[in-house]
């Protein structure tokens, strides 16, 4: 693995190595329930060192731009994603997001630091959002801890309809640091215009 150059900018690096790591083509059946004929397999490119270092670079900063306190959102989607953004330098707490809660121990859902009503600002991250259903889930698990979410960033977005779902129900802005048209601009279902 080679280092890019040092004045490359974070997201081209971040493109560059989802392009090289993170694109599987063939059948897959997507967390959705869905098939598709690609996936973005994102964390193949953003748990090696140049991918991680260019997403703890744009990940940090956004988190910093909407001065959240804590950077998290459902298990292993945001895991990578939200240990990035200390990696890079924000000043937040960590958390994820369990599907269910936990049946021994102190029976969390929300691991990590403990996120605080009334103090706490989440931005919640996930890895690729093909319809937002597993970000939305996120969102309502925290909102059940009555800690208000700022700002949802998303990896990468298959364009499906997912990025609108989950800002109609976060109700704060959806940013995405880049689109399954950038990654993969050949697919077959590109929708041309």
């Amino acid at each position: 693995m080679s280092s890019p150059p040092a004045d490359e900018p974070a997201r081209d690096r971040l493109v560059a190595a989802l392009r090289a790591h993170a694109l599987v083509i063939g059948e897959v059946v997507l967390s959705s329930g869905a098939t598709a004929q690609y996936l973005v397999d994102a964390k193949r490119a953003i748990l090696l060192p140049v991918g991680f270092r260019a997403l703890a670079q744009l990940v940090a900063a956004h988190a910093t731009e909407c001065s959240a306190t804590a950077v998290g959102g459902m298990t292993m989607g945001a895991d990578p994603i939200a240990c990035a953004a200390l990696a890079g330098g924000a000043l937040v707490k960590a958390f994820f997001v369990r599907t269910e809660v936990k049946a021994h121990g102190l029976g969390r859902r929300i691991e990590g630091p403990v996120l605080v009503a009334g103090e706490d600002r989440c931005l919640l991250v996930e890895d690729v959002v093909t319809t937002g259903g597993s970000t939305i889930r996120a969102l309502e698990a925290v909102r059940d801890e009555g800690v208000e979410i700022v700002g949802v960033l998303a990896l990468c977005d298959r364009l499906a309809g997912g990025g609108a779902a989950i800002e109609r129900a976060a109700g704060v802005p959806y940013r995405s640091l880049t689109t399954i048209d950038e990654i993969y601009p050949e697919r077959p279902d590109r929708v041309s215009g």
